[in-house]
């Protein structure tokens, strides 16, 4: 079955409305809708418009114009998500390396794929992607969309064809009726796969942590003394000057500028890279070395740390800053050694740290009828 995408559903009406004022103002933040961001094209879908509401310490969830999120566009997004079909040998799904339970990623320093290979950089956190302007730790994605084809395609992660990706969807009687729910066509393309994994993806949001009840709530007793201390130290541009970086404002929080930066991670005693990092997208010496900066939120369960996992704690990654990270000839203007902060203060970075934790928005797990297959794919 196949249905118009012209026809007048609220989802088609809604997205012609939010588009034409999008041309007088790059960014639209809609009375009863999420904010949108001009951008792509496409088949819009079809389903029940709804929007991803941002907790306390977040701004407006960014949309695009062409994939405005529905309830079924997410669910199906969301199934997607955890199958492991999508990878060539049946094994490996995006939450393979980026679960739930351990803070959307997997836990390891480099991540491992079909057949065990293992990667050569950290699974970043699915945390709150939906503020990146850029994907990967080296900013080659320019959206969540775009994104989600990488691992499918890479040979070490998922090392599937995207034709291999929409056959295998295509061939399953549930996801054809899914797809029709919330697309109106059981013609799958691998662009309303992506849509709809990147409209899951934009529903991880993430605040509402004790730092935010501290901050922005007004809730004095939210943070432990230690961490404000932390806190403190974490503003002060003579002390820890980490928001210089992980930003924090005036009425939210995103912990990152959306930048790149060397911070003096993966070079050698000689400051030769093991990584060239953001260089490799723009050629630029100016990013040798350069990694995007990661949100903090829920760092204590995103363990080990940096763009390859060389740090296993907390105390490691304040230890490394303390040591003004590793000199090469392209380390940021910004780091510089710390060691004048007392073992104390070093000890309150991370109760403040630690105080970024949230929790997790309803929906996010797993859909009870792919348990028996992710379970079978793990035991592979």
């Amino acid at each position: 079955m196949k249905v118009s995408l012209f026809c007048c559903s609220p989802v088609v009406a809604a997205a012609a409305i939010l588009f034409a004022t999008a041309v007088h103002s790059p960014s639209v933040h809609a009375a009863s809708g999420p904010e949108v961001q001009a951008s792509g094209g496409g088949a819009i879908p079809i389903g029940k418009l709804v929007k991803i509401k941002a907790p306390l310490g977040l701004p407006p969830v960014p949309i695009p114009l062409h994939n405005p999120p529905t309830e079924e566009t997410i669910a199906l997004g969301r199934r997607l998500y955890y199958d492991p079909g999508l990878s060539v040998d049946g094994t490996v799904s995006c939450a393979t390396c980026h679960a739930p339970n351990l803070g959307f990623r997997d836990g390891k320093a480099l991540s491992n794929g079909v057949g065990g290979q293992r990667g050569t950089r950290k699974a970043p956190t699915v945390v709150n992607v939906a503020y990146n302007t850029l994907q990967f730790w080296d900013g080659r994605s320019p959206s969540l969309e775009k994104q989600a084809e990488g691992p499918m395609t890479n040979p070490v992660e998922m090392g599937h064809t995207l034709e291999g990706v929409v056959k295998h969807v295509q061939s399953d009687p549930t996801y054809r009726k899914l797809f029709a729910q919330a697309w109106g066509t059981e013609q799958i393309t691998i662009d309303l796969v992506t849509k709809s994994i990147a409209s899951f993806e934009r529903t991880v949001v993430i605040g509402n942590s004790p730092f935010d009840l501290f901050y922005y709530g007004g809730d004095k007793k939210a943070l432990s003394r230690s961490a404000q201390r932390g806190l403190k130290l974490f503003l002060n541009r003579k002390k820890g000057n980490c928001s210089v970086c992980h930003v924090i404002g005036k009425k939210y929080a995103l912990f990152t500028d959306n930048k790149f930066h060397n911070i003096g991670v993966g070079a050698d005693t000689q400051g030769n890279l093991a990584d060239a990092g953001r260089y490799t997208q723009t050629k630029n010496a100016s990013d040798l070395g350069a990694f995007k900066t990661p949100t903090l939120r829920n760092i204590a369960e995103t363990r080990p740390y940096m763009h390859d996992g060389s740090q296993a704690t907390l105390k490691d990654v304040v230890d490394h800053y303390v040591g003004g990270g590793t000199s090469n000839p392209h380390l940021d203007k910004e780091i510089h050694a710390l060691d004048f902060l007392t073992f104390d203060e070093r000890a309150d970075l991370r109760a403040f740290l630690e105080s970024l934790t949230g929790t997790l928005p309803p929906n996010v797990g797993p859909p009870a009828d792919l348990s028996v297959k992710i379970q079978t794919a793990q035991r592979q």
